[in-house]
């Protein structure tokens, strides 16, 4: 399962009532904060998340209104010691000019005392534990070196307690040994398999994070089968031309890729002022019924529930 907390879900500039690309996935022990727009902190603040194990920045790309809130996050944890690293994730050009922003407008060339690690993303799987595993993906937008995000659960065997006792397996070590993929020599010699205690196979949850983006060909097979697939919609089909000239979307563009991926859920957010939310539902559930509009400090979980 991951969790989403939208903390910015407008577009370019903040309104009275969303604030700027923002957005944190949890899943269990890890948090990743995916784009840091101006405000970010005081929306971290207010969605009551607080700055504990925010060590982990994604960045989509390098457009102000998705980093400009670095600057003053990292300025705030050298003032309250809450972190003492953190690693920023980012295409070669955003974090050249997220290093130009923190070194030198942030800190006027004086070494930050903080530990900042950059790390150039390229696609494929850059972080990774037991559970799941985390990928880049290009996607393109005008101007940009821009990347979307890929989390997804490896995938699971549940383990058959009531078989297991059948066959006489202890409870301790010998259980973890088969649940991890080990065999297992019971007292009177008999040799345990796994596939005997373990039911088949469970596919783990797929979650996918698309920022800004202007063309979506290229994204229907990362897509394929999500669970979740959170997207921007910044225009109307209605200025479709717009959304072309921009390297946008409209509500319209981003369902029909929900369609042609076979997602579960679709969410959509960079939401411009110049639309009523109403307006931007109703176009795309026209196409994809299952799309929500999300708001700041709206939560949701993501779950493989095929």
């Amino acid at each position: 399962m991951f969790e989403i907390i939208f903390l910015g879900t407008s577009a370019s500039a903040p309104s009275v009532h969303r604030g700027l690309a923002a957005n944190m996935v949890l899943h269990k022990e890890h948090r990743f904060l995916i784009d840091c727009g101006e405000g970010t902190q005081r929306q971290i603040l207010q969605s009551g998340l607080g700055f504990k194990r925010l060590e982990r920045v994604l960045l989509t790309h390098g457009h102000l209104d998705h980093i400009l809130g670095l600057g003053g996050l990292v300025s705030t944890f050298t003032r309250w010691e809450a972190i003492d690293e953190i690693e920023i994730y980012g295409g070669a050009r955003t974090l050249e000019r997220v290093k130009s922003l923190i070194y030198e407008v942030v800190f006027g060339g004086v070494p930050p005392p903080l530990s900042l690690r950059f790390i150039r993303l390229e696609p494929g799987i850059f972080f990774e534990d037991d559970s799941f595993q985390l990928s880049a993906f290009p996607v393109i937008h005008r101007g940009t070196d821009s990347f979307g995000f890929l989390f997804e659960e490896k995938s699971r065997r549940r383990f058959l307690n009531e078989k297991a006792t059948e066959l006489g397996v202890p409870f301790g070590p010998e259980r973890r040994q088969l649940v991890s993929g080990e065999s297992v020599t019971m007292a009177d010699g008999r040799i345990i398999q796994p596939d005997e205690v373990l039911g088949p196979e469970i596919a783990g949850t797929k979650l996918v994070y698309v920022g800004d983006v202007g063309q979506t060909d290229n994204l229907v097979e990362v897509a394929d089968h999500a669970d979740a697939l959170i997207i921007e919609s910044t225009y109307l089909e209605t200025e479709g031309k717009l959304a072309d000239d921009f390297s946008h979307l409209t509500a319209a563009r981003a369902a029909k890729l929900a369609c042609q991926a076979n997602v579960q859920q679709l969410y959509l957010t960079h939401l411009s002022r110049r639309y009523r939310e109403q307006d931007v539902i109703n176009e795309a559930r026209a196409i994809f019924p299952n799309t929500t509009v999300v708001r700041d400090f709206d939560r949701i979980q993501v779950v493989n529930e095929r």
